[in-house]
């Protein structure tokens, strides 16, 4: 799947990620945050998601709410 990501920085040096499908906005339920660009139109498998970004079932959460984003247990 093709996927613009964006990255914001939690506390202790983590980061969170937020993938949202290659051209589209990023949802008003998560626009209130400071998301930083990281890259556009990449192509983002699950695995890579989970391993690399802490996203779990990317695609699922996309299909569900039209955006994917770290979960709250991740280490990234």
């Amino acid at each position: 799947m093709r996927i613009d990501l964006f990255q914001r920085t939690e506390s202790e040096g983590h980061f969170s990620y937020l993938a949202v499908p290659e051209g589209k906005v990023i949802p008003d339920e998560v626009v209130n945050s400071e998301w930083l660009d990281v890259a556009r139109g990449m192509e983002l498998g699950d695995q890579q998601a989970r391993t690399a970004y802490g996203i779990d079932a990317a695609e699922e959460q996309i299909n569900a709410k039209g955006y994917a984003i770290t979960g709250l247990t991740s280490d990234c």
